[in-house]
């Protein structure tokens, strides 16, 4: 687990509600590694001992769940307009989070965890993990779209590199995209899209690295198998059993790796091999 602010933490092991965490570290019920705690520190439930009122707070179980998100629905633990959010539709939401944010109008895969480090490293750009959509889009016919997406596209400056694309025809002038993309910016298909003159109906991911929607009904959830779990450490380069540990009681960080070159542009349906770069391990 990454290091987080304290009152996060007690409100991911079901404590209490981050205001009543506050509370709890402000009357100085709350110890990390046996000293006083203080209100906003950081800590990492892994690997410091955190207690309450003398006890300790529950170490929770590494969880994953696949998650078919349906359309509305917002992606976060509370939203402020009242809407459904992803948590509503899970029965055990202690210590989850998501992997990789869809907006309110998109469906499709959504990951869920307790593992916040391997969270940072799928969402993070210098591991390059592929995401699958398709879309329902009109503006252009199939035939231009085709070219369109030939071209070099760029939004907010920074050229969106697909590895795999697909024009289908579909009806009513509207036409089916199915693209392949190495980043997560935010509304990254809609604004490519948008770049090029198109216009998004629907949008659903079908796919985050190595892990498919498949045939998971809309609005359900369920857990990922432990093939599906070791697959996604694979990609990146961590094992559950693998962690950073702690050096002279500091958590080992993540250092940043070198950005890749940049992959060449696959013929449509086809992806090319991702080549993973090497995170360095701290000396001394």
């Amino acid at each position: 687990m990454s290091e987080m602010r304290l009152q996060r933490a007690l409100a991911r092991a079901g404590i209490a509600s981050r205001r009543a965490a506050e509370e709890l570290i402000e009357a100085g019920r709350v110890r990390v590694d046996g000293k006083v705690a203080t209100l906003g520190m950081k800590v990492d439930p892994d690997i410091q001992k955190v207690t309450v009122g003398g006890k300790a707070i529950p170490r929770l179980e590494q969880r994953w769940l696949a998650f078919h998100k349906p359309m509305g629905v917002v992606t976060t633990a509370d939203d402020e307009e009242g809407r459904k959010t992803v948590f509503d539709f899970v029965r055990d939401t202690r210590g989850l989070t998501y992997v990789g944010r869809l907006d309110v109008n998109t469906t499709g895969l959504l990951l869920l965890t307790t593992d916040g480090e391997a969270v940072h490293r799928l969402t993070h750009p210098s591991y390059r993990i592929p995401r699958s959509y398709t879309a329902l889009v009109h503006g252009l016919d199939a035939a231009a779209i085709e070219k369109a997406v030939q071209g070099r596209v760029l939004v907010d400056g920074k050229a969106v590199v697909p590895t795999a694309v697909r024009v289908r025809p579909g009806r009513d002038g509207r036409s089916i995209l199915d693209v392949t993309l190495n980043e997560g910016r935010n509304r990254i298909v809609r604004r490519w899209c948008e770049a090029m003159g198109i216009k998004v109906e629907r949008l659903s991911r079908l796919s985050f690295g190595p892990i498919r929607l498949g045939d998971l009904p809309v609005g359900q959830v369920r857990p990922l198998t432990p093939a599906e779990e070791a697959k996604l450490y694979a990609v990146i380069d961590l094992g559950p059993d693998a962690k950073p540990k702690a050096k002279s009681g500091t958590r080992a960080k993540l250092k940043a790796r070198p950005a890749p070159k940049p992959a060449p542009r696959a013929e449509s349906g086809s992806a090319p091999r991702r080549e993973r770069g090497h995170t360095p391990r701290r000396r001394g």
